[in-house]
């Protein structure tokens, strides 16, 4: 299957999830994860009108995303993999949305790349659900200290994002974000839930995804 096919394929099991729960298709992002992926694999995403991409790796956007961006307008870059506070005025630059906020060197980093340029990049605060330190994620205990300082150094606060065990049945862990996300946010329903990608995605749009982050299902599996 071309990619081009794949996306409508995903838009339309996205929009059966959404069916199920009985919520709107819109309240779903699609992020097209280009990880790794030559220009020539993204172009075709591109012109069936996706504009939603995720990255892993700030250098590696850097060489490939602004040729795109220049022959594709309305590209909206998501970084999905953690992040060295020694590239956080790089990846501020370059993306739209952060997904991998998780700890307070980051977060003095970021404000400091912000407060530079003059710009202030939504964060999702990345939430270690698994107790998997090996992936990055602030702990669920320490979570209430990291929102309190990103709100002081002026970071928005887009919401919470998750990397579930991958041995493991996802739905507890996306059930888990969803109620984190519900015990901090400042108001109902105003923080967003970054969770689900290739072999769950359905489930996290049950279970309240607003953004889901989708590679090897649109592209193919790596090589």
């Amino acid at each position: 299957m071309d990619s081009a096919a794949a996306l409508e394929q995903v838009h339309e099991r996205i929009a059966h999830a959404c069916r199920i729960a009985k919520r709107e298709r819109k309240d779903v992002d699609l992020i097209a994860v280009s990880k790794t992926r030559p220009a020539e694999t993204i172009e075709p995403v591109l012109a069936a009108g996706h504009r939603l991409f995720g990255e892993n790796r700030v250098q590696e956007a850097a060489d490939k995303w602004p040729a795109l961006r220049e022959r594709y307008d309305g590209v909206e870059l998501h970084l999905i993999g953690q992040l060295q506070s020694n590239k956080a005025e790089d990846a501020a630059a370059l993306f739209d949305v952060i997904h991998s906020l998780d700890r307070p060197s980051l977060l003095k980093a970021l404000a400091k790349a912000y407060d530079k340029l003059g710009k202030r990049v939504p964060c999702f605060i990345q939430v270690d659900v698994g107790e998997e330190e090996q992936k990055g994620g602030c702990a669920i205990a320490d979570l209430p200290d990291l929102i309190e300082r990103a709100r002081d150094a002026d970071i928005p606060i887009a919401g919470l994002m998750c990397i579930p065990p991958q041995d493991k049945e996802p739905a507890p862990f996306f059930a888990l974000l969803g109620e984190l996300a519900r015990r901090h946010e400042p108001e109902p329903g105003t923080w967003g839930l970054s969770m689900g990608m290739s072999g769950d995605y359905e489930t996290a749009c049950l279970l309240g995804a607003t953004h889901i982050r989708v590679g090897s299902a649109l592209f193919g599996e790596r090589g």
